[in-house]
């Protein structure tokens, strides 16, 4: 038990502490003044001017001598309470060395080496870069007939009305916080195009592993651009999630210009338990949203008995998914609300426990993804899920051979610079402060909390809001009980009239529904809402119906089919 722990400990303190055991013969002669009682019972520290400091005093003292673990040893001078009370925990403990051992082994497995997330970092930087492609791809495909100058809400016409409210209202510098977008510059189609392709080119730059952290940084701001002026196109929640997503791997990534494994530093810890916090939030928040809701069908169990037919692009599996009997149903809606409200807790556990959550987590997305299309929304959930993983959890997960190939590619990463780690870590605390608290906040929204102390936080929250950096999340709140489908149809003579299919939503009863993510048909999934409600709720379908008549080749590249 004892080595199991000083082995930690000696990577946390490096060369300023030298470790010995205490049952080498020349230990007991070289440090007279320890006995042997005091060598049973309890670690002993001799500093280098003679003082010996014994338990948790000892402990402390010794990992202060990494700048990264000096608060233990503050709180143990500053308070007395503290000190009485890590002392007594470490009697027990020395007490009981064999049980510890045995929770060690259950919760840690073989190593309690301090977790690294250098491979972690260089699989999820990949997977997030091939993310941001398709994301990006997808919508460059889309883009003329969503928001082109034909198109169903072009972005130069919303541009120049925004320019004229704020000239107007005496709005100055605070309008490219309240809309932040590169489209003050342009908004034309070819301007549209050039951000696609951008990034695009950044995504294979991160792909490829070149200037990691500028490229997440113009990454972040190109999408954000284009999410901002594409509006309702791009308001789903897996577009915020890749824009808070992607931000936070700016903290992550190294800034190099090309990392190799001598000059690669390891990741922020900090930074890693922001990925950690974004991804519970995630989904703890997608379960709690369900319950504050108060919809019945969740609370009985009986809404995945009709979700895979009314859910917005679901996959052909889905119609076997939907045969299941109702007992099954309710079983698997059970699960979902345990994987959902109690695995996320087990991301801030040590690596067995977490280990058992993150692959609970997986499991779940899988399903998903296996029953419904929803864009990069479980792939991005799948690689968060990566990167709260540390490198000794993902070498026994992955092939053995592809394992020790990336292990002697990356190394173990070396020491940052002080100028370099200072800069990281100030930026990464100040970050974390904004961050941190807000998902209990919105959790805490969720379930229609409101208190007067509060407001400076919900003011925060609502100044940030136009960046969709620190988000709420939480799909089906309300479970949609029926399939509603507007069909769209055309005549050119007022008298036979012929339907305009879409490519992937659901219209035609002898067509079998298709895989299509990543890739998301934002037209598609516009319409599914659209069925919810009327025109007066949903402008852009009558601008959508307007370039129909019009016979916009943009508008009509979205769909199957010209049908004149």
């Amino acid at each position: 038990f004892c080595s199991l722990w000083i082995r930690r400990w000696q990577q946390s303190t490096g060369s300023a502490i030298d470790y010995l055991p205490s049952q080498d013969e020349s230990v007991a002669s070289r440090f007279p003044e320890i006995t042997q009682e005091q060598f049973d019972s309890s670690v002993q520290l001799v500093e280098s001017d003679g003082q010996v400091y014994g338990g948790a005093q000892a402990v402390f003292r010794a990992l202060a001598t990494n700048p990264g673990h000096r608060l233990p040893n503050r709180l143990y001078e500053a308070s007395t309470a503290f000190a009485k009370a890590t002392e007594a925990a470490y009697c027990v403990v020395s007490n009981h060395r064999n049980w510890f051992l045995g929770m060690t082994r259950c919760l840690w497995g073989s190593q309690v080496d301090r977790p690294g997330h250098v491979l972690s970092r260089w699989i999820f930087l990949r997977l997030l870069g091939l993310i941001y492609l398709a994301a990006f791809l997808s919508l460059w495909s889309q883009i003329d007939g969503l928001v082109g100058q034909h198109g169903i809400l072009p972005a130069d016409r919303f541009m120049a009305a925004l320019r004229q409210q704020y000239d107007a209202g005496g709005i100055g510098l605070d309008r490219f916080r309240l809309v932040p977008t590169l489209a003050w510059l342009g908004a034309s189609d070819g301007f549209l195009h050039w951000q696609c392709a951008a990034g695009a080119a950044l995504s294979v730059l991160l792909v490829v592993g070149i200037a990691p952290a500028p490229c997440l940084a113009l990454l972040w701001l190109l999408y954000l651009s284009l999410a901002t002026v594409t509006r309702t196109f791009l308001g789903f929640q897996w577009d915020n999630l890749l824009l808070e997503a992607g931000f936070l791997a700016i903290l992550l990534a190294p800034w190099r210009l090309w990392p190799r494994r001598s000059r690669t530093t390891p990741p922020s810890r900090l930074a890693v338990l922001l990925l950690q916090v974004l991804l519970f939030k995630l989904m703890f928040s997608s379960g709690c949203v369900k319950l504050a809701s108060g919809d019945s069908s969740w609370r009985n169990l009986t809404a995945l008995s009709f979700h895979y037919q009314t859910q917005p692009l679901p996959t052909w599996l889905a119609w076997y998914a939907n045969q299941l009997p109702m007992g099954l149903h309710k079983f698997s809606c059970a699960g979902m609300f345990g994987i959902e409200l109690l695995a996320p807790f087990l991301v801030f556990a040590p690596r067995r426990p977490r280990l058992l959550g993150c692959g609970l987590l997986a499991l779940l997305q899988l399903l998903i993804l296996l029953t419904g299309n929803y864009a990069f929304f479980n792939w991005l959930t799948l690689a968060l899920i990566v990167a709260v993983l540390d490198d000794w959890t993902l070498n026994r997960i992955l092939p053995h051979r592809l394992a020790r190939r990336l292990s002697h590619l990356l190394g173990n990463g070396r020491d940052p610079g002080a100028g370099e780690a200072r800069w990281q870590r100030r930026t990464t605390v100040l970050v974390a402060v904004v961050v941190v608290p807000i998902p209990l906040l919105q959790i805490s929204f969720s379930w229609g909390a409101s208190y007067r102390w509060l407001a400076p936080a919900e003011a925060a929250v609502a100044w940030l809001q136009p960046f969709r950096t620190v988000s709420g999340y939480g799909l089906f709140a309300v479970m949609t009980t029926e399939r509603r489908e507007i069909i769209v149809e055309g005549s050119d003579d007022g008298v036979s009239w012929l339907p305009y299919e879409f490519k992937d939503k659901p219209g035609d009863i002898q067509r079998r529904p298709t895989f299509v993510a990543p890739h998301q048909p934002r037209l598609d999934w516009q319409m599914w809402f659209a069925a919810l409600g009327d025109y007066r709720e949903n402008r852009w379908f009558v601008h959508f119906c307007l370039r129909l008549l019009q016979g916009s080749p943009e508008v009509l590249a979205l769909l199957e089919k010209n049908p004149f």
